[in-house]
């Protein structure tokens, strides 16, 4: 990945078109992230801040992102100092991964004022900074940093901001070609590039060198033609997977081996790239504990289910204490009591094998006939006892791990519905809520085909059973994975074409425990085949006179088809 100097000198690019918005609101829906919306040219857009550790960016988003019922003290504060502001300038700054964003409003008594937000792209160190113009003091910032932390800057409210160090590098967009001539005089390496110039990853530096071999011109020419493709806001917005790693650029990789994706603008690529990974960071700061609580219970079921097994394999000897206690009998006269075992012939074996049998020396041959009888009687109660208890933990485990996949797929709205799902069912508290919410029908997420069907995907059980049985129509097609947990998915069309099918198909496979597999064989049939047999946990059905489509899970698919 490279959100580095110059993809934050092509976003800066791409983001003046914001120039002279006014904030219409702001949210903040983690403690790392902002999202600001802004009225510019007509139109409303969402200005995304992350300073996630791996995440960090500033982008436009079209995705939708759930807000707290309370908004945190740093949005509240935003909210008091630029909501209703104008935008004047968004400028980054020397060649780094910082952008400021300029904004005039009002002060508490109508005055205007200027202040700035300053947002730091840098990793870990990342961070999103207001500052009052005049006086360069910090209002306040996402992530506080006091002088035990940082020796050279403090980023505390009322503090003078000073920016972060600076690198003693070139900034490529102010390089003279006699300083080129000079510099590439001698042949460079990547990280050469990456250690003179502001800016560079060693994505874009081995980019550039391929380019140079690749053509006619030097580098001294080559090197303004490339720095201004950035500067323009890039030439094309490209997305590459090369050996499982995700690389990003605002221009053509030409030097990686992939298949490329080409995307309009920087920002729908940076959904592309960031969003699904994005919001499961968002699930798991919400989650974590479910995720955690639903584990243990799965190791725990999985640790009883061992146990039971093996007492079903004691219980299954029941055969042999009936045969001996049978035997016994029929040779009562020809042991007596002390023995500790008697040799006897097999009358049931064709072949008349013979059987030995530990006998207790304390008891007579009646009682040691009788002892046998009564250890088959306990096995045959017990085989029932055990063969039911393993068929109600494996009912358990099976729901725990459709649980389980739920939770590693959910949005934050989806998470709450299980935790109330559990404390329905009885396997948990539900958690104390300063408000009282409100009852909520489950909503089940909406996608729209490429010929204008809509479908419907339930993302917990509560949405799965909502959607199967209360929203959907009998005629309509219901869709789920074969014999994989995953989620119901109902196309409202009694009759949809190919191409809707295997795209609703698609949004089966993709929001099932087969996410990451190929070819994942995906049922469908009319509503009206789909039971919930009496009893059952929320999300278990059956169906009949099923079809089966084979489909490989498409994230770009998906996000295509997916409704605001």
């Amino acid at each position: 990945m490279a959100y580095d100097g110059l993809f934050t000198l092509a976003m800066t690019k791409e983001l003046q078109q914001l120039v002279t918005g006014r904030i219409a609101k702001v949210h903040q829906p983690n403690a790392q992230e902002i999202i600001l919306t802004i009225r510019a040219n007509g139109t409303n857009h969402k200005l995304l801040f992350s300073i996630h550790s791996s995440y960090a960016r500033v982008h436009l988003t079209e995705q939708s992102v759930e807000n707290p019922a309370e908004p945190p003290m740093f949005c509240m504060l935003l909210r008091k100092h630029i909501e209703g502001g104008f935008i004047e300038s968004i400028k980054q700054i020397d060649g780094d991964r910082i952008i400021i964003l300029t904004i005039t409003s009002k002060n508490e008594i109508g005055d205007p004022i200027t202040r700035e937000l300053h947002a730091e792209i840098m990793g870990r160190h990342s961070n999103l900074i207001l500052v009052e113009q005049d006086t360069q003091k910090i209002v306040d910032s996402l992530k506080h940093l006091p002088p035990a932390m940082n020796s050279y800057r403090t980023v505390l409210p009322g503090q003078i901001y000073i920016a972060p160090p600076a690198q003693d590098k070139v900034n490529p967009t102010k390089v003279t070609d006699e300083e080129l001539q000079t510099y590439f005089a001698t042949e460079k390496t990547a990280q050469e590039i990456v250690q003179h110039f502001t800016g560079f990853s060693p994505l874009h530096a081995n980019e550039f060198l391929y380019r140079v071999r690749e053509s006619s011109k030097s580098e001294i020419n080559l090197f303004p033609v490339f720095i201004e493709e950035f500067n323009n806001g890039g030439s094309q917005p490209t997305f590459i997977e090369v050996n499982g790693k995700t690389q990003f650029s605002p221009i053509a990789l030409s030097h990686l081996e992939g298949k490329p994706t080409t995307y309009p603008t920087l920002s729908t690529l940076l959904d592309r790239v960031f969003f699904a990974r994005a919001e499961r960071d968002r699930v798991k700061q919400q989650a974590g504990d479910l995720e955690r609580w639903l584990q243990n219970e799965i190791n725990k079921l999985k640790l009883k289910l061992k146990k039971l097994r093996k007492d079903l394999d004691q219980a299954s000897k029941l055969d042999q204490y009936q045969l001996f206690g049978e035997l016994l009998m029929a040779n009562l006269y020809n042991f007596e009591k002390g023995q500790k075992e008697i040799t006897v012939v097999n009358y049931y074996d064709e072949n008349g094998a013979v059987v030995k049998i530990p006998l207790s020396e304390r008891k007579t041959p009646i009682e040691n006939a009788q002892s046998y009888y009564t250890k088959y009687n306990k096995a045959k109660n017990a085989l029932i006892m055990v063969q039911q208890q393993i068929d109600k933990t494996n009912e358990d485990l099976t729901y725990f791990e459709m649980l389980s996949q739920q939770v590693q797929q959910a949005s934050p709205h989806d998470i709450e519905e299980i935790r109330e799902e559990l404390a329905e069912q009885g396997f948990m508290k539900m958690r104390a809520s300063k408000r009282r919410k409100k009852p909520t029908k489950p909503a089940p997420e909406e996608f729209i085909s490429t010929t204008g069907t809509r479908i419907s995907v339930g993302k917990n059980n509560k949405q799965n059973d909502y959607l199967t049985f209360k929203i959907a129509r009998k005629a309509e097609i219901w869709l789920h994975t074969k014999d994989i947990p995953g989620s119901h998915v109902v196309i409202h069309d009694s009759e949809p074409d190919e191409q809707t099918l295997r795209e609703a198909a698609t949004l089966s496979a993709y929001f099932s425990k087969a996410r990451d597999s190929s070819s994942v064989p995906v049922d469908y049939t009319e509503i009206r085949q789909v039971k919930k047999p009496s009893g059952a946990k929320p999300g278990f059905v059956i169906y009949f006179e099923q079809k089966t489509i084979y489909v490989t899970p498409d994230e770009e698919l998906v996000m295509k088809l997916k409704q605001d």
